[in-house]
């Protein structure tokens, strides 16, 4: 995309300056006024990162593959070195907006194998959304056009947890952990309506289908769901496997 060339335009004003710097000075011989312009030479992605993806179904599969890599233990590790760090410095555009747990296990840039200015992370107990949390989901595709959300549960989820004892049992949790288990209340009232082998597991799951469905359909994200620009994917991490379950809103090729 378009965003690519900007800083390589940069780079290249940035090396001439230095060189002429260098010329008017009289302190640098010709190999030292080579070394300088090169130095700056403008930067490029990581090549194992390959261009930003420009679709939902592109950003999705992305993801997805480097979730597969995770799995296998066959990791890339793209765009984590100094010429991408140089490369995202001045601006960024990333393909992919995650909400996701704040457990110490589910590192989202790891687990789908990504990089700097690869993705928007956005992480709370049992990944709740309030105001705030929306904004900053919404910030991405509203502003620079990013094609996909993942809502992203996780196995053996500690708040979601909590706050299933905490609602059975009736006995709020202290301080504002309390918050957290208001807003896992829906979730709650729909797996109470019927037996599960794991009642935490299925509101895990309930709880991330809910809150993607309410981001695919409020007022600004879903004229752009709608223009197939954007799609909020559902999805639930196993701690076990380190696979990435898609459960609502895959996007198709």
């Amino acid at each position: 995309m378009g965003v690519i060339g900007q800083p390589q335009r940069r780079a290249l004003i940035t090396g001439g300056l230095a060189a002429t710097a260098a010329l008017i000075t009289g302190c640098s011989s010709k190999a030292e006024t080579t070394a300088a312009t090169t130095s700056v030479k403008s930067p490029s992605p990581s090549p194992a990162a390959g261009p930003r993806p420009d679709s939902p179904w592109a950003a999705f599969a992305r993801l997805m593959h480097g979730n597969e890599r995770w799995v296998d233990g066959k990791l890339q590790h793209p765009d984590r070195d100094p010429e991408r760090r140089q490369f995202v410095a001045e601006e960024q555009d990333p393909y992919g907006v995650i909400l996701s747990c704040i457990d110490s296990r589910v590192p989202p840039e790891l687990l789908f194998d990504t990089g700097l200015g690869d993705l928007f992370v956005m992480r709370t107990g049992g990944q709740v959304v309030d105001s705030v949390v929306t904004g900053s989901v919404e910030y991405g595709p509203m502003t620079s056009g990013t094609p996909l959300i993942v809502v992203l549960g996780h196995q053996r989820c500690g708040a979601i947890k909590a706050a299933y004892s905490a609602l059975k049992d009736d006995k709020p949790l202290p301080g504002n952990l309390q918050s957290i288990v208001e807003e896992l209340r829906p979730a709650y009232e729909q797996i109470s309506q019927q037996k599960h082998a794991d009642p935490v597991d299925a509101m895990i799951r309930v709880h991330v289908k809910l809150t993607s469905a309410d981001l695919r359909t409020n007022k600004d994200l879903a004229p752009l769901v709608k223009k197939g620009d954007l799609a909020v994917v559902s999805a639930y991490y196993s701690l076990d496997t380190g696979r990435v379950e898609v459960l609502t809103g895959a996007p198709s090729a």
